[in-house]
């Protein structure tokens, strides 16, 4: 019985942890506020999105980035040479300009009341959805944060992470295994430069071997696109079979040892990574992913609420994304 009791008390205590951020953020928050808010935001990426594709990756991307520094506040959005958008892992992003657009429209239409955060949070999902990958109600009420130093973006998952520090970097943030592996499923549309995984191809061991996990096949190809001293700032689609295409074929590459980046080779190397690899990849020849369709919304949902600020006292409501008020 005092067992019992213990395990109910816990369970109080994981709720009372739990239940404050689930219930300041709400969907549909601007409903009154800013009728038109998620309609102008959907508007804008789709604009962006018909001019470039590959801006949905960016945009999908930038998001990630935000919430995992200071959590989901738009501090990756602030400019300035000591302001986390600098730091080195953050020179690639980009969709700066379609958050930009999109305030300056909100602004123009309710002024004062839709965050910066809340923005990037709606735009990552219009990417997904226009990327013909699922769609999903995304929770809103975000403040933007009021601090941004590149300095606390140094524990970003890198791509030269082996699984043991992306779990450790994914578990930090409440995300377990089976979140890593759905949220890292986001690369189906995602690009990098040959610069971030050219040693896997000339210089893996240091003694100029290719990394044996890569696929022959594929190996050839990837040298083709990134000649040995070609420019590492060359784009190259982290899924090579439809890479501006929201679906399972990144598991498919996982499986088969076509993907890029080390990083995500690695997910088949770990046996609790393998399985949720395995089972997004399918064993049927052109399987529709519905569990994938499923799961990452739930992943993104729970991403998005990290380390959220929903009072006066812990954010603001930005006039421009790229500066404090």
């Amino acid at each position: 019985m005092v067992q019992m009791e213990a395990m109910w008390f816990s369970f109080l205590l994981i709720l009372v942890v739990i239940s404050p951020v689930e219930s300041q953020l709400k969907t549909g928050f601007y409903s009154s506020s800013c009728p038109r808010a998620e309609a102008i935001v959907r508007s804008t990426v789709e604009t962006h999105f018909n001019r470039d594709p590959t801006i949905a990756a960016g945009l999908l991307r930038l998001h990630f980035h935000d919430c995992f520094v200071q959590g989901c506040d738009g501090s990756v959005l602030i400019t300035g040479s000591s302001a986390e958008r600098n730091a080195q892992p953050n020179l690639g992003l980009r969709g700066f300009e379609a958050i930009d657009d999109a305030k300056s429209q909100l602004e123009a239409s309710c002024p004062g009341v839709v965050s910066c955060a809340d923005i990037l949070a709606l735009a990552a999902r219009d990417s997904v959805d226009l990327s013909d990958g699922p769609s999903w109600q995304v929770p809103t009420g975000r403040r933007d944060g009021r601090v941004s130093l590149s300095s606390q973006a140094s524990n970003l998952p890198s791509p030269l992470d082996p699984v043991s520090i992306q779990r450790q970097k994914f578990a930090a943030k409440g995300l377990d295994d089976h979140d890593l592996v759905t949220l890292v499923g986001a690369h189906t549309i995602g690009q990098t430069d040959c610069s971030f995984f050219r040693y896997r191809l000339y210089n893996f061991t240091a003694t100029g071997n290719s990394d044996p996990t890569i696929n022959q096949a594929f190996l050839a190809q990837l040298k083709a696109l990134c000649p040995k001293d070609g420019d590492g700032s060359k784009r190259v689609a982290l899924d090579k079979d439809s890479q501006v295409k929201f679906d399972v074929s990144f598991f498919k590459n996982v499986r088969d040892g076509n993907a890029v980046l080390e990083s995500d080779q690695r997910l088949w190397g770990d046996e609790a990574t393998r399985s949720v690899v395995q089972n997004y990849a399918g064993s049927i020849r052109g399987l529709l992913g519905i569990t994938f369709d499923n799961d990452f919304p739930k992943a993104m949902i729970k991403m998005s609420s990290i380390e959220v600020k929903t009072t006066d006292a812990q954010g603001e409501i930005r006039k421009l994304c790229s500066k404090f008020n």
